[in-house]
């Protein structure tokens, strides 16, 4: 039977979540995956419900009315972590790094938010296995999500794991430079107006202090450990999710503040990411985000640096543009290979 004549024939339950402890997530209602089967030796396909209401991918000022397509990357990086626990036998108790991402969003109509939660599925495939001693010890994903039928996006991870113990140590070393007493914690109060970074609550802005050049804007990022969502369980280092939030918010910022585009009408489409460092609590933590050529006329992209004392994450980040009104004022604001 091929791949395909079996996702056809596959009916996937939808009616409760998996074990929280296979996504690593605290919060039930912060898990999205609900069940899962294998199609061949490197192929697998996992559903996923996705909350038509949630107080953090819901809180968004964007027109019309979508899946977040950050919700699509928390799923795709539970079906990441899933899928090595289930399928290639990694402990429950092992921790997870991520190397790198690609989220595309291939249809945003196949986002719209219908009359009851979007039953999502996710075909993964195996590209490529590192292994330790003859044991798996990471994967990387090629994710295609469709939502009730119709292909979504499409996400490649690479991620690897390694026992708490070997964890501990890394990250002792990694932390062994950390000065006594010369930490300057991140700022939690002062936020910039959630209507600048296309939020609705004060508490969802991941930005503070902000800086606009000819070309490039620069953001503070704030690490608010409080935030349930972004923070669902006690963490030694800045989240992926608050990183990947920390790029959109950025560029959601400069699009408005380089162009006078409305965050209203700007979506996320793309995002290439690559983590090179850990993010420490310790340790401010800044975006620099330069203006790119972007292959379609109705869309803005942005190459986007994260730093502490050094680079710690690096993406490319593509917004496009919801409304005609703001696609023709792009036309007259970005000179062909800008910043390119």
């Amino acid at each position: 039977m091929s791949a395909m004549s079996a996702i056809l024939d596959t009916e996937l339950s939808y009616a409760s979540t998996v074990t929280r402890a296979l996504v690593h997530r605290a919060a039930v209602c912060e898990v999205f995956l609900t069940d899962s089967v294998r199609l061949a030796d490197d192929a697998y396909l996992i559903a996923a419900q996705l909350p038509r209401v949630h107080s953090y991918y819901s809180d968004q000022l964007a027109t019309p009315a979508v899946y977040d397509p950050l919700l699509l990357v928390e799923v795709f990086r539970q079906a990441s972590i899933y899928t090595a626990h289930t399928f290639l036998d990694a402990a429950v108790d092992e921790k997870f790094i991520f190397n790198s991402g690609e989220m595309i969003v291939t249809d945003a109509a196949a986002l719209q938010i219908g009359v009851r939660p979007g039953h999502a599925l996710i075909h993964a495939r195996q590209a490529g296995l590192r292994h330790r001693d003859g044991v798996v010890t990471g994967s990387t994903l090629d994710l295609v999500l469709t939502v009730d039928g119709r292909e979504a996006a499409t996400m490649r991870t690479t991620c690897q794991w390694m026992p708490g113990a070997a964890w501990n140590r890394m990250r002792e070393k990694g932390r062994a430079s950390l000065a006594p007493g010369a930490a300057r914690p991140h700022p939690t109060g002062r936020r910039v107006a959630p209507g600048a970074v296309g939020r609705i609550s004060p508490h969802n802005v991941v930005l503070s202090e902000t800086a606009v050049r000819e070309r490039e804007v620069l953001t503070q990022v704030v690490v608010d450990q409080a935030n349930p969502a972004l923070f669902d369980h006690p963490l030694d280092h800045i989240p992926g999710a608050l990183i990947f939030e920390a790029f959109r918010q950025s560029a959601v910022h400069a699009a408005h503040e380089l162009f006078g585009l409305s965050p209203q009408g700007l979506l996320l489409t793309r995002v290439e990411t690559d983590f090179t460092r850990f993010g420490e609590f310790e340790l401010p933590t800044d975006c620099l985000v330069r203006v790119v050529e972007s292959p379609d006329p109705d869309s803005v992209a942005f190459e986007i640096d994260m730093s502490q004392e050094e680079r710690i994450a690096r993406a490319r980040v593509h917004l496009a543009l919801t409304r005609p009104i703001g696609g023709a004022l792009l036309q007259r604001l970005v000179p062909a290979g800008a910043g390119a």
